[in-house]
């Protein structure tokens, strides 16, 4: 029997808890029960439409029954319906033979269900109830899963960020010593582009179709010539709360929003090997097999792998998807069934990214030290005081000072007292020290 131990991917085996929320909307499970869905509520809507006739309307009894099919469908029902597509070698097909059985005679639908098994999957193609399935599996995952996920981490981010706005670090780019920072300013920036990768994610309008195989109303406009289809189409699609559109699928600011959480791993690495942040130790857990003393950031590095993970399958969804050889091929389906592998590596990455985090805590020291050590930074404030004050050539006098050398206070005091500045300037100067020279990052890490 199939455990954890023999999984073939890791989001069945080791990473199976991290992935359980996603398995409602993603599992195949899942996918069969939104199919059944999508097939339920075209009958309905076809059912209540005065111009089709040979459909009566359902009364509310049966309307009950198909809600009480929806709410009570199970793992055991999903089962038959593959037996089903063993036979017929189609998936929804498959849904649409289990739908007559279950709807048919003897059922507690009754004779007023009888004259609608022919409507079951009335003028629609697979890829109708598909895509549809799909959005209504991305958009009920990320209201109710990926987006509060999403949320905690910008809360858990903008706390800290808070928390240590005024908590002076040294800066650096091209990895060496450069204007300092506060902590809290570093954190914010990702709190702010993280809110922008959130809103756009929010913001991606779902898009379904239900125009039939070549998107042409063909199967539609034969049965009912009169019919504005495209009406009732976009209808249908909209009150299932999607946007009627040619079938297309925005997956790209999933993407962005783990290229930004991909950053911040990286960066809370380097703040790690640095000694700006300590991490907890947890009780019995082991660093490594031969070096006792070790607490590895190994909450960003598995976040780091899983992101990377995670935005490969979802660029290549996003490349894939928008294109099919000429009006239709099976090739989109199969990658598709991999949104929930992309989403599932994306959440077990937002779950590391959490829990090591929660395992921070600043050593102000060690960043006191490593700003103390770094005099240099201030030739930066000097030479735009000397530009002020007409002082020519400041920016070459201080490279000529400092440029591959460590400065110390000494140094930089001797050099400003020998400038032809005004008093004031040359007091402010003196009086400057690289923990105290952050610009406003406080100032912008509390109002973030």
């Amino acid at each position: 029997m199939a455990s954890s131990l023999t999984a073939l991917s890791p989001l069945d085996g080791r990473y199976a808890g991290g992935a359980d929320p996603l398995r409602p909307y993603f599992s195949e499970h899942a996918l069969i029960r939104y199919r059944v869905r999508v097939e339920l509520a075209w009958l309905r809507v076809l059912a209540a439409e005065p111009r089709i006739p040979e459909l009566k309307p359902f009364s509310g009894k049966v309307l009950k029954g198909f809600s009480d099919l929806e709410r009570k469908f199970s793992e055991g029902d999903s089962q038959q319906i593959k037996k089903l597509e063993a036979e017929t070698n189609h998936d929804v097909k498959a849904i649409e033979y289990w739908l007559r059985a279950k709807l048919g005679r003897g059922s507690s639908a009754g004779a007023e269900v009888q004259g609608a098994l022919e409507f079951i999957h009335f003028a629609a193609t697979s890829e109708d109830i598909n895509n549809l399935s799909y959005s209504l599996m991305l958009a009920d995952s990320r209201a109710r899963v990926l987006l509060p996920r999403l949320d905690q981490l910008i809360t858990v981010l903008r706390d800290a960020a808070h928390q240590h706005a005024g908590r002076a670090m040294l800066s650096r780019t091209h990895g060496q010593a450069a204007s300092p920072t506060t902590l809290g300013k570093e954190l914010a920036n990702f709190v702010h582009r993280l809110r922008r990768a959130r809103a756009r994610i929010a913001a991606v309008a779902l898009p379904g179709k239900m125009n039939g195989a070549t998107g042409n109303y063909h199967a539609h406009t034969i049965s009912y010539p009169k019919f504005d289809w495209e009406r009732f189409c976009a209808k249908f699609v909209e009150g299932l709360g999607l946007e009627a559109n040619p079938y297309t699928t925005q997956i790209e600011p999933y993407a962005h929003a783990n290229t930004v959480l991909l950053d911040l791993d990286r960066d809370v690495w380097g703040y790690i090997s640095l000694g700006y942040f300590r991490q907890k130790p947890k009780k019995g857990e082991v660093g490594s097999s031969t070096m006792p003393h070790k607490v590895n950031p190994i909450d960003f590095e598995n976040s780091e792998g899983n992101l990377g993970i995670a935005n490969a399958i979802l660029r290549h969804l996003s490349e894939k998807l928008p294109v099919s050889r000429w009006q239709r091929d099976l090739s989109d389906s199969t990658a598709l069934r991999n949104a929930g592998a992309a989403l599932g590596h994306t959440l077990i990455a937002w779950n590391a990214c959490l829990r090591g985090l929660g395992k921070l805590q600043a050593d102000p020291q060690r960043m006191a030290a490593d700003l103390e050590a770094n005099w240099e930074v201030l030739t930066e404030a000097v030479q735009q005081v000397m530009r002020r004050y007409g002082d020519a050539g400041g920016y070459e006098k201080l490279k000529k000072l400092s440029r591959g050398r460590r400065l110390g206070a000494k140094d930089l005091a001797a050099f400003v007292r020998g400038l032809a500045l005004p008093a004031e300037a040359k007091k402010r100067l003196l009086a400057l020290t690289p923990a105290a020279y952050t610009g406003l990052a406080a100032k912008l890490a509390r109002r973030i």
